[in-house]
């Protein structure tokens, strides 16, 4: 039986469909994160699980059971918000402890006990929320949630508010210690990198839809749409619109003064206007022309960290962006290159209806 289930849900406010036929299913000790940019639905999403306030239309499950009416209490659910939410005149302790004795716990100095001793806060469980630190406030919060073992677990951006050393510390602690319950867990976030680093699977959410559900990995190699694809990785991935053409069964397309080959033609209408999108990291720059690479100038370099960014510019005046190691290619800017990139890294996407179109080559999972 399901942890969650949420069946055709919609929200309206106004003239504006906050949640619109919203499904989806979290097995109990899944993980499944909820992405997308400000102002998609994600809180209004949550706050209807919450039972913050009620969907106009659909249904929401727990364990097989309908919530939809129920008292926010009664509903079987703990949750974390990204401004911690604390009550400032208890400690850590009481804080944590405050929704088992509400409900006459006896084994509620015990429980909090395991479960400050498990979030590496038992040093601070006798100060107020004042005296905390961001990263002690997130897991005083965190730990409230999950003290009372709830068959769900709302994540509401919880590391939003934290210095960046935590929030990659607790990307890779949260998985671990979320799995160690059976709650159902729906994580949101509005950053890639940590819904892809936290979750089993993905919601992506736009505009009150649901635009795809699936692995991280799925997600990244084959987006449903250009709005899931523009959404994942950094730098975004290069787009260009074409008409591809067929020649001896091959499908072709001409972009920037180059005839690239993107793979067997049986399975796409051709004659008619896509996106083609390759991610930075896929893109190959050499100093070798050919009928498959693209001229380009290398306008700037940005160093990133373990990689370095060229904004390159095509002789049609087309801009796109590569990633590379920063030792991979001795370019300077101003240098004249050539861009080329493999079939398999080819993302096609129909121009009227955004969606993402198969080709026969696909990249395997890395």
């Amino acid at each position: 039986m399901a942890g969650l289930e949420i069946k055709s849900v919609t929200k309206v406010f106004g003239a504006v469909r906050t949640a619109d036929s919203l499904s989806l299913v979290v097995e109990p000790g899944e993980i499944v994160a909820v992405f997308g940019p400000s102002g998609g639905g994600k809180t209004v999403l949550l706050r209807m699980i919450a039972g913050m306030f009620e969907p106009d239309e659909g249904d929401i499950l727990v364990g097989g059971r309908s919530i939809v009416g129920a008292l926010p209490e009664r509903r079987g659910i703990g949750m974390a918000f990204q401004n911690f939410a604390l009550f400032p005149h208890m400690t850590a302790r009481d804080n944590i402890a405050s929704g088992l004795r509400a409900k006459g716990r006896a084994d509620a100095a015990s429980r909090v006990q395991a479960i400050s001793r498990l979030l590496k806060i038992e040093h601070v469980l006798g100060h107020m929320p004042r005296e905390l630190s961001n990263g002690q406030k997130q897991r005083t919060a965190l730990a409230r949630a999950l003290i009372g073992n709830p068959d769900v677990l709302l994540l509401d951006d919880p590391l939003r508010n934290v210095d960046a050393k935590l929030r990659y510390e607790m990307r890779l602690e949260l998985p671990s210690l979320l799995r160690r319950g059976t709650a159902a867990v729906l994580y949101v976030t509005q950053d890639y990198r940590e819904a892809m680093a936290i979750a089993d699977r993905i919601a992506v959410l736009v505009g009150g839809r649901l635009e795809q559900i699936a692995s991280p990995d799925e997600i990244y190699l084959s987006p449903a749409s250009v709005a899931v694809a523009r959404l994942f990785g950094d730098p975004s991935i290069n787009l260009a619109e074409t008409t591809p053409l067929v020649e001896h069964g091959t499908l072709f397309a001409a972009i920037s003064g180059a005839r690239m080959p993107l793979g067997m033609a049986d399975t796409l209408p051709a004659d008619r206007p896509y996106w083609l999108g390759v991610r930075p990291e896929d893109l190959g720059i050499s100093f070798s022309a050919g009928e498959d690479a693209m001229p380009a100038r290398v306008l700037a370099i940005t160093p990133m960290h373990e990689k370095a960014v060229l904004l390159l510019r095509f002789e049609d005046g087309k801009e796109w962006l590569a990633a590379l190691r920063p030792d991979a290619l001795n370019v300077v800017a101003d240098d004249a290159v050539f861009v080329r990139f493999a079939q398999e890294a080819v993302q096609l996407f129909d121009r009227e209806t955004g969606l993402r179109v198969s080709l026969s080559h696909r990249r395997q999972a890395a």
